[in-house]
């Protein structure tokens, strides 16, 4: 009875200091806790640096303080071409730089690696998706290679019975076990799986002699099975596809890696392209700044002129107040945007160099030495826009996609059949008291190995196997989904060709428009600076200007700055409309002398090349007569038209019997040879600086094409994953003219009187323009270029009168 009365104290204790403590959580109580929690407190979301070692760029710790209005004079003026601009920023390009440049506005400073460093594009991604280990090439085939598996394992047991010692039971159990094992598997492309397998099994008990021969046994056999898929899952084409092994719609093959390969890049070659194209565009943006700025200055300088006389008649007392404050505000109104706008050319020339991966300042000023075209540009429509439908970049990739999508269904497909396997499985087996006896004694069962060599106990299994899911309702929804997928990504590219259709409409007219609008703002600039002209023959002849008559010189003044800045802006607008038609119809690299190609391999990548060539060359080959799947891909991309043996000079491979198969393609139809004409040549230079002039009649003179005599420039060797192998220019390329070096070079336009043509009709001629640079008249097709132009010129242009 105390000790059940105890037991109601201690519970009713308890009870108490349950109802004490509630439901407050309790610290628990440590003897050598000395209150110092310095180690943890503000240490789990402290903001720590990394320890990364990254060398950074010499363009990055050599930068020099930027140009500002205070610090305006660089130590020197690097006069850059467009060709050299394009150069180095390939050779600087491991990750791809891009930058939304509009020559008639200002763009803001480059911050996408900053803000989005994880959408950054670099050489490597091609290299990236190829090697994945997952989802690479090099991932799909390992899914084929031969496996070797192997265990050793030994055991040992001790187990008490309760049982007496008896002569059928031990009341102790002792057992010793010994299991290896060693494995060769291959899965073939046809999907079977094929083993040769050895097992070895050792066991000693203390069982009585009357249940075992021995004490110890050694059992070895040797097996060799397969499982070859008779339909669902059969075949080198749903293996290719899928993969072995693969479940419904995680499909890792070979063919789908490898698309996955060319759809990296597609991105890379799109990536590229966008960069030239701002390369390019950037570099006729410092262009337009340079000379707006020139427009302006001189403005400034006239307004600062006409300030000073107006303001010593105002002394004088022979002016107005009125007149002169006009002239005083016109004068600081064009230096605030002499200002501005050179304050925007240093930030036009920070985003040349950004593009071109140079330091923001390093004592340089660079200033373009190439000059705009102004010839007049005329693009065949039905040639521009099939030659887009085959060389876009964009649609490539979306083809790729189908082509993926093609192949899915292929497996969608597969799985709606049943799953029937053929099965079999052949063993030798062998026992023995040794393991190995070199004498081989005839007892029975004397050693394993000779027993398992004698082949007296031999084993078979031979059977199939058969799965089916009545209604197949999984099935038929991932047929259903890959249908839908594929209609649904043929759906887009129908779209994606009729907007690019809409793009190249629309780019076309900007190429009309403003090489209308050049001409148009060139007489405009001639009209004004006659205007202007006139009023200060007026005062040279001692005729002083009052009155109304300072608004009109001072007006007279804007409209000469304005008419130039928007006739280099129209010019400048024309060049980049000609670089955008070649960027929507996919020869923009083309048109700037650029190639993708591999970079090279480590020696060891070359030496395992041979080994295997070599092999498969001492190889027998089986014709089967069809490939599976079928074609995927028509062959690689002619990324230069009549250009192909421009870009290595290597030794020609023999061809092999048993050559991928291709799908066979049309022969171009020759174009039909055009009437004899005199080749155009330049026309002598004449005196500069003779402008086309407005007509009275208010029909100024029409511009027609006419021959450059520049070339599209030199061809260099881009490399997919190597940007820094750029290659001269090739053999039978003519090189640029020289440019002159000045300051500041208006472009002028030249009277030329065409040679007239005779070619069996009505001879007319024509006056045209004349300009420099990549310029000709006629884009001709090079989709399927024929071969008696394969002589033209790199960028594919072929000049035409017209």
């Amino acid at each position: 009875m105390s000790w059940q009365r105890s037991s109601r104290h201690i519970a009713l204790v308890g009870l108490l200091l349950a109802i004490a403590a509630g439901c407050t959580p309790q610290q628990p109580f440590f003897f050598h806790e000395d209150g110092d929690l310095s180690h943890y407190l503000d240490k789990a979301t402290e903001i720590e640096y990394p320890d990364v070692e990254n060398a950074s760029l010499d363009e990055v710790m050599g930068a020099k303080a930027p140009l500002t209005l205070e610090n305006p004079d660089p130590a020197e003026v690097w006069e850059l071409t467009l060709e050299e601009a394009i150069k180095l920023t390939l050779h600087n390009s491991k990750v791809i730089r891009e930058l939304a440049v509009d020559p008639r506005s200002m763009s803001g400073m480059p911050d996408v690696l900053l803000r989005s460093p994880g959408v950054a594009t670099t050489v490597y991604d091609p290299a990236l998706v190829e090697t994945n280990p997952r989802y690479g090439v090099a991932a799909a085939l390992a899914a084929f290679d031969a496996q070797l598996t192997s265990s050793v394992l030994w055991e040992k047991n001790d187990t008490p019975r309760n049982s007496p010692d008896s002569i059928i039971t031990r009341s102790v159990f002792e057992q010793d076990l010994g299991t290896f094992q060693a494995q060769l598997s291959k899965t073939a492309a046809t999907g079977g799986t094929f083993s040769l397998r050895h097992n070895v099994d050792y066991e000693y008990n203390n069982n009585p002699d009357f249940i075992r021969g021995v004490p110890s046994d050694w059992n070895v056999n040797v097996e060799a099975e397969f499982r070859q898929p008779l339909l669902q899952r059969n075949g080198v084409q749903y293996n290719r596809i899928a993969g072995p092994g693969a479940i419904p719609r995680f499909d890792n093959g070979v063919m789908i890696a490898r698309t996955n390969t060319d759809i990296s890049l597609t991105d890379f070659e799109g990536h590229v392209r966008n960069m030239v194209f701002d390369v390019e565009k950037a570099y006729w943006t410092l262009y337009l700044r340079y000379h707006r700025l020139e427009a302006l200055r001189e403005g400034r300088d006239e307004a600062l002129e006409t300030w000073r006389d107006v303001h010593a008649e105002f002394v004088v007392g022979k002016g107005q107040a009125t007149d002169e404050a006009q002239a005083k505000h016109q004068y600081f109104e064009f230096r605030a945007q002499v200002q501005e706008a050179q304050s925007q050319l240093y930030s036009a020339e920070n985003n040349l160099r950004y593009l071109m991966g140079l330091a923001p300042s390093d004592d340089r000023l660079i200033r373009p030495a190439d000059e705009p075209t102004t010839a007049k540009i005329d693009f065949d429509w039905c040639e521009v826009l099939s030659e887009a439908l085959v060389r876009d970049v964009n649609l490539r990739r979306e083809k790729w996609l189908i082509k993926q999508y093609e192949l899915k269904l292929i497996v969608a497909k597969n799985y709606l059949l049943p799953r029937l396997d053929s099965v079999g499985r052949y063993r030798w087996r062998g026992l023995g008291d040794d393991l190995i006896d070199p004498t081989r004694r005839p007892a029975p069962f004397d050693n394993a190995y000779q027993s398992l060599t004698g082949g007296d106990f031999q084993e078979w299994q031979l059977g199939l196997e058969l799965s089916i899911p009545l209604g197949f309702r999984k099935e038929l929804a991932g047929v259903r989904y890959a249908e839908l997928n594929l209609r649904k990504e043929r759906a887009v590219l129908q779209d994606m060709e009729l907007e690019l259709a809409h793009q190249l409409q629309e780019t076309m007219r900007d190429l009309d428009r403003y090489h209308a609008q050049a001409q148009t703002n060139h007489n405009k600039r001639v009209a004004a600076d006659t205007e202007l002209n006139a009023w200060e023959a007026r005062e040279q002849a001692g005729m002083k200007i009052r009155d109304a008559a300072i608004d009109r010189k001072l007006d007279a003044q804007r409209r000469v700055a304005q008419a130039k800045s928007d006739y280099y802006t129209a010019l400048v607008m024309y060049n980049v409309s000609i670089a955008d038609v070649h960027f929507r119809k996919g020869s923009l690299l083309e048109y700037n002398g650029v190639y993708l190609a591999e970079g090279p391999w480590p020696q060891k990548a070359y030496f395992d090349a041979t080994r295997r060539a070599r092999a498969r060359d001492a190889s027998l080959y089986l014709d089967y007569g069809f490939t599976r799947p079928k074609v995927v891909s028509r062959g690689p991309v002619e990324q230069h038209a009549g250009a192909g043996d421009l870009m290595f000079d290597v030794a020609p491979v023999p061809e092999r019997d048993g050559a991928p198969e291709v799908i066979p393609l049309p022969a171009p139809t020759p174009a039909p040879p055009e009437p004899a004409t005199d080749e155009l040549a330049p026309p002598p230079p004449e005196a500069t600086g003779t402008l086309p002039t407005a007509d009275p009649e208010g029909l100024g003179p029409r511009l027609s094409g006419s021959p450059s005599g520049g070339a599209a420039g030199s061809h260099y060797d881009l490399g997919s994953l190597n940007l820094n192998s750029l290659v001269g220019r090739p053999a039978g390329v003519a090189s640029a003219p020289p440019r002159q070096r000045s300051a500041i070079r208006p472009v002028s336009y030249q009277q030329v009187d065409s040679p007239t043509r005779d070619d069996g009709q009505a001879k007319h001629t024509a006056n045209g323009w004349t300009g420099t640079g990549r310029s000709s008249t006629r884009h001709e097709s090079v989709a399927n270029p024929s071969t008696a132009e394969a002589d033209r010129d790199a960028s594919g242009w072929k000049g035409v009168q017209r």
